[in-house]
């Protein structure tokens, strides 16, 4: 199969196994949230929030750097990934295992402090599965990794439901998490095995090559964590955890939406780095242009469409306990244009291993998030929080954005943004004509949503956003 067929199919595989990934999620969620109520839900999040704490510490930039060094020496392959494997393995036991003692020093309550102890093996399991990640997008084999979370999803949702049927609460739906994480990564490595021989490997050579290649984005992560998760952990800190129930219930919604551009990203990462190799600038450009072009079409009418129909999908979702998250989800979902639009330029500066330069990137977005967060939090709560998660997204966007175009003079061309813009907005009206009454019914927002996805797709046909040439490029007609 040719390399555009490959990463079209690998792609289309992708969208279908996170959709029904993510469908089966969502019901894990319902199930929860409708169990564990706003303060339950708010004493998840905090446990699941906490440990990303530590989580993306013990990443140090190995999940990218994988997918790099695998396409530039393929020769060292079994040795690449068994001393990433190792270090992974090492790193997520010394950070992740530190989470349960660290907790102790917070004034949390006990059910918040055994539930991290509980679910630390979920995120350890999880650390683990991104090196196998890693060899399936440079084998552009993502089908596997599809099978895999839609597995463990099942497994999530069996055993949220022998949780609920013995009454075990909150703990129960944690050890649930992790089992179904320890599910997801040995249906990986199994899957694995077809491709590479993996197992840890601990070589003081490797590791160093590895560490020099990876410390600017452990680095970068580092002060990720800070504008990523800072607010959710002081909401738990200073307000009630009602309240962090229903901002992480909106923030799921996030979630779902902002994994999308990583998967797109995932896909298209090992293309920029081998085109990058090959000095085929012109071919990059062209790369960079339709991957935003493509991530612009996408975001717009998720953002228009939230506007009208935040409260109907909050209470679909999460249960009527949680409407007042609809007016949050309105906010956040600004985010994920930002997200959107700033991903393929931060996944480009992997690519072409700048990740040094950047850092001032995320050292001075994460510094201000962090007076941010301290200053409108405590004045303004979940909706102060929203608000600078907006900004820090934003500002990552715009500052990655700059920095190619300086690095590389890729100046991009907003035509089809600006149409998406146009297509998204004629969209919304279509929605606001909708009554109010009729969208609280399943079929009524049902109907909304499908109405809305046909008159974009209309509205798109209509202003030419694709031509012929782009069907005839993914059909490998060009």
């Amino acid at each position: 199969m040719s390399l555009p067929r490959q990463i079209f199919s690998n792609t289309i595989i992708q969208v279908i196994g996170k959709i029904t990934s993510t469908g089966l999620n969502l019901v894990a969620f319902a199930l929860m949230t409708r169990d564990l109520g706003q303060s339950g839900f708010g004493e998840y999040t905090t446990v699941i929030t906490f440990l990303s704490f530590f989580a993306i510490i013990a990443d140090l930039g190995l999940t990218l750097v994988t997918v790099q060094m695998i396409n530039s020496d393929k020769d060292n392959e079994d040795k690449i990934l068994g001393n990433l494997f190792g270090l992974r393995l090492a790193s997520a036991l010394l950070f992740i295992g530190l989470a349960p003692a660290i907790i102790l020093l917070f004034n949390y309550s006990n059910g918040i402090k055994i539930g991290v102890l509980i679910a630390a093996a979920s995120f350890i399991f999880t650390a683990l599965n991104q090196i196998m990640v890693g060899l399936f997008q440079s084998r552009l084999k993502m089908n596997r990794v599809v099978w895999a979370e839609v597995l463990s999803r099942f497994i999530l949702i069996i055993g949220v439901i022998l949780a609920l049927k013995y009454h075990w609460g909150l703990n129960g739906m944690l050890a649930a998490v992790s089992i179904a994480s320890l599910g997801n990564f040995l249906l990986h490595f199994y899957f694995a095995r077809n491709f590479a021989k993996i197992k840890p490997k601990f070589s003081l050579f490797w590791w160093r090559k590895i560490t020099n290649l990876s410390w600017p984005l452990a680095v970068t992560i580092a002060f990720n964590l800070i504008y990523l998760r800072a607010d959710t952990l002081i909401l738990s800190l200073i307000k009630s955890q009602a309240e962090v129930g229903l901002y992480g219930a909106a923030y799921k919604i996030i979630d779902v939406f902002s994994s999308l551009p990583f998967m797109f990203a995932g896909v298209i990462l090992p293309l920029l780095v081998s085109t990058w190799q090959k000095q085929d600038l012109l071919k990059f450009k062209k790369i960079i242009q339709k991957s935003f072009d493509i991530l612009s079409i996408i975001a717009l009418p998720i953002v228009v469409g939230t506007q009208f129909l935040a409260d109907e999908i909050i209470i679909l979702i999460a249960g009527p306990d949680f409407v007042e998250a609809g007016m949050i989800l309105r906010v956040l979902i600004l985010a994920v244009a930002a997200i959107f639009l700033g991903n393929i330029m931060s996944h480009a500066v992997v690519a072409i291993e700048a990740q040094k330069k950047v850092i001032w990137i995320y050292v001075f977005t994460s510094i201000t998030a962090l007076i941010a967060y301290l200053i409108l939090i405590p004045r303004f709560s979940y909706f102060g929080a929203a608000a600078v998660t907006i900004y820090s997204e934003s500002a990552i966007a715009i500052l990655s954005t700059i920095f190619i175009y300086k690095k590389l003079n890729i100046k991009v061309n907003l035509i089809a943004l600006n149409k998406a813009v146009a297509a998204s907005l004629l969209m919304g009206f279509i929605l606001w004509l909708f009554p109010v009454t009729f969208l609280h019914t399943l079929l009524g927002l049902t109907s909304a949503i499908l109405i809305a996805i046909i008159s974009y797709a209309f509205f798109l046909w209509l202003f030419n956003v694709f031509n012929k040439a782009d069907f005839q490029l993914i059909l490998n007609k060009q």
